[in-house]
């Protein structure tokens, strides 16, 4: 299955969701796209061009914008507010915890620029805590796609259910490599490759790095099981228990802090129905610096090496 995913192109996260938005506009007259002051870096100016009606500019002012998102819901309207994932979550947590989680909200939040690949614009921007910060809220969904496609096909998922969701991706040019006709559902992970060695799973950017990390190990027979786990929160218990039953050992890869990300969720469901050794792949306990996107992944262990390490060790240790 390794050999089914190949680069197709180069794509930014950010224009998966810009290029969804606009076609769930186009069909549906109740999505409202609100930036705060951010349109371009979102990917919404064809949005904002063709149907201004459905474009809502609130400025800099992100905690207004999710309480005007949480307003809107009221009269039937599906609001997506956008920003960079920073100001989406740590600048507002408390207007989306009060305004649109506790109150049960169909508000989509949609996060660009997160993580260690923002690169250059440093740590206060570089958010590496969202994540755990979102799962958290009760009946919050969580969903983190690998590349340009999927991202598109997540942003047109958001209307397929009521209630609140955060949806986050990047900004850097990254493999694009699934296919743009693939199945894609929320909760339900995808299977990239089946193994026998050592359970891989992954979220948003590091999907890739796994995929080359088990192409790597399968040069030396290690079979790893590599499973993309697009959606935090519900998370696909299924999909981690038929795996790690069969590998007895886990490695997971996320752009995010190791204390309350995607490795957490995977070891609380091994901890309740199979304990399995787990090692994370994950920034430690860290914030970030300015740099190169790649350049920062390897700094922080992040990279397709670190995967290759942390497989190994899960297996040493089973």
């Amino acid at each position: 299955m390794l050999e089914d995913y190949k680069v197709i192109n180069e794509k930014d996260t950010r224009s998966g969701f810009g290029e969804g938005i606009y076609e769930l506009a186009k069909e549906n007259k109740n999505v409202i796209a609100l930036t705060a002051d951010l349109s371009g870096s979102l990917k919404l100016n064809k949005l904002m061009d063709e149907m201004p009606e459905q474009y809502v500019q609130c400025g800099i002012a992100e905690a207004n914008m999710m309480g005007v998102a949480a307003g809107m819901t009221i009269g039937g309207k599906i609001p997506f507010t956008t920003t960079f994932a920073n100001f989406a979550t740590s600048r507002v947590y408390d207007q989306i915890r009060q305004s649109i989680a506790y109150s049960g909200k169909n508000v989509k939040i949609c996060a660009s620029h997160a993580g260690l690949t923002l690169g250059e614009d440093g740590a206060t921007h570089q958010v590496l805590e969202d994540i755990g910060m979102m799962k958290m809220l009760p009946g919050m969904r969580v969903v983190v796609p690998c590349d340009f496609n999927q991202t598109k096909l997540a942003t047109k998922a958001m209307v397929s259910f009521e209630g609140p969701a955060y949806l986050r991706f990047g900004r850097p040019k990254w493999p694009n490599f699934t296919p743009e006709d693939q199945t894609f559902e929320i909760g339900k992970a995808q299977l990239m490759n089946e193994g026998t060695d050592a359970t891989l799973i992954a979220c948003g950017h590091m999907v890739w790095l796994s995929l080359e990390a088990a192409r790597e190990l399968a040069k030396e027979n290690i079979s790893v099981e590599v499973i993309n786990m697009h959606t935090i929160k519900p998370i696909d218990e299924e999909a981690i228990i038929t795996s790690i039953k069969k590998t007895n050992c886990v490695v997971t890869a996320e752009e995010h802090q190791m204390n309350g990300g995607l490795g957490e969720s995977v070891a609380q469901v091994a901890q309740r129905n199979h304990p399995v050794a787990q090692e994370f792949v994950a920034v430690q306990d860290s914030f970030g610096e300015s740099g190169k996107p790649l350049e920062l992944l390897e700094k922080y262990g992040l990279s397709t090496s670190s995967i290759v390490a942390a497989v190994k060790k899960a297996i040493s240790r089973k």
